[in-house]
C-alpha cells in the first residue's frame, strides 16, 4: 500500500483538514484486509491531494517499477481532488501492467464514524487481491474504473466518481469483483515512463476571449489544451484573430489539441466549419471524448518522449487502456 495521503488519512486541526494518519493507523481501521492478503505499506509524500502535481507522479511510477517485481499489486490511497490526474498519469507512466496499481481514497476521513473510507479501502484491497485485477484502476463506492476514464464528479457524495463515456471495468459487491468487461491480461513486460513535460497548459474557453493570449502561450508553453464550446473549434469574431494567432503558434513547433468543455460525448471537429479548417494544420490534435485529465496527462508523456510532429500525432492518437475510443 502507497499512502499518499489525502482526506482519508486528515484530521481536524485548527487550519482545517489536513493529512496526518500513517499508514499503519489506516490499516488499523480496516482488520480484515490482513484476511484478504499480506500487506505492506510505504508513504512517499502525505499531501493534500491539491498539492499533488508531475514530480508526484514521476515518483509513484518510480516506486512501483523499483517493487514491481516483488508484490501481486499496489493499492495507493490518495486524495479524491487530483485522484483522476494520478490516475490517468499512472495509466501512461505504467503501461502493460498484468498487476493491478488501485487508487481509491474517501470523502470522509477514515478516523469519523460516518465515512467512505472503510469501505473503499476495503474494497480497493478486495479487487487488488483478484485473480482478474490489472492495469491502473480507480475503486471508490464500489465502482471498478480505469485510470483512463475516472473524473471526479461530484464534491462532496460518496459516489464522487464517474467513469466518463465508457462502461466500468465493473463493480465490487459484498467484497467480490463483479466484471462487467472482461479483458485479458496484458502479457510481456510492464513499459514504465521515466519523464513528462510540465508546460502544457488548459484554456478554457470563454465567449469573447482575446486571441492574443496565445501569444503569451507560444511563449511559455510547449502543448495546449483547449476547452472549447459544443463539439469543438474556434471562433471567428476580432477579424478571425484565433486563425492566425493558431497558425503562429503552432508554426513555433508547438502542439494545440482542441477538444470541448462538455463532460461527456466529446467533440467532433469536423462537423462545423469553426472546428473543421484547423484540422490541416499541423500540430493541431483533437481531443475526441478522452476526459480532461487524460488529456492533460498524455499530452504531457509524449511531449516527455518526442517532439516529432508526426510521431506526437501518432501517439496522441493511439489508444492508451482505453483512453479514447
Amino acid at each position: 500500500m502507497i499512502a499518499t495521503g489525502g482526506t482519508i488519512a486528515s484530521k481536524n486541526s485548527e487550519r482545517g483538514l489536513s493529512p496526518a494518519i500513517t499508514a499503519e493507523e489506516l490499516l488499523g481501521y480496516v482488520p480484515e484486509i490482513a484476511d484478504k492478503c499480506e500487506v505492506e505499506t510505504v508513504s512517499p509524500f502525505n499531501l493534500d491531494s491539491t498539492n499533488v502535481y508531475y514530480r508526484h507522479w514521476l515518483e509513484l511510477a518510480a516506486l512501483i517499477e523499483r517493487n514491481y517485481a516483488d508484490y501481486d499489486g499496489f493499492v495507493v490511497t490518495h486524495g479524491t481532488d487530483t485522484m483522476a490526474y494520478t490516475a490517468a498519469a499512472l495509466s501512461y507512466l505504467v503501461q502493460n501492467s498484468a498487476k493491478p496499481v488501485v487508487l481509491t481514497g474517501s470523502q470522509k476521513s477514515v478516523c469519523l464514524r460516518d465515512t467512505d473510507a472503510r469501505k473503499n479501502l476495503s474494497d480497493a484491497f478486495s479487487y487488488c487481491a483478484d485473480d482478474g485485477a490489472f492495469g491502473v484502476r480507480v475503486v471508490f463506492d464500489g465502482k471498478i474504473i480505469l485510470g483512463t476514464r475516472a473524473k471526479k464528479t461530484r464534491t462532496r457524495s460518496y459516489n464522487a466518481f464517474s467513469s466518463v463515456d465508457f462502461p466500468e471495468v465493473g463493480v465490487v459487491r459484498d467484497g467480490t469483483p463483479v466484471y462487467y468487461l472482461n479483458d485479458n491480461k496484458p502479457t510481456g513486460a510492464p513499459v514504465f515512463g521515466k519523464s513528462l513535460d510540465p508546460d502544457v497548459f488548459v484554456l478554457k474557453m470563454i465567449p469573447g476571449m482575446s486571441a492574443q493570449i496565445f501569444e503569451y502561450l507560444g511563449e511559455h508553453y510547449d502543448g495546449v489544451i483547449v476547452e472549447s464550446f459544443g463539439s469543438g473549434g474556434l471562433p471567428r469574431y476580432e477579424n478571425d484573430a484565433f486563425f492566425s494567432f493558431v497558425k503562429a503558434f503552432v508554426e513555433k513547433g508547438k502542439t494545440l489539441v482542441l477538444g470541448t468543455q462538455v463532460e461527456r460525448e466529446g467533440s467532433a471537429l469536423d462537423v462545423y466549419e469553426v472546428g473543421k479548417r484547423f484540422l490541416s494544420f499541423p500540430n493541431v490534435l483533437e481531443a475526441r471524448n478522452m476526459t480532461l485529465e487524460a488529456t492533460v496527462a498524455k499530452l504531457m508523456w509524449i511531449l516527455g518522449k518526442t517532439r516529432d510532429e508526426a510521431e506526437i500525432g501518432r501517439l496522441f492518437l493511439t489508444p492508451v487502456d482505453r483512453d479514447v475510443v
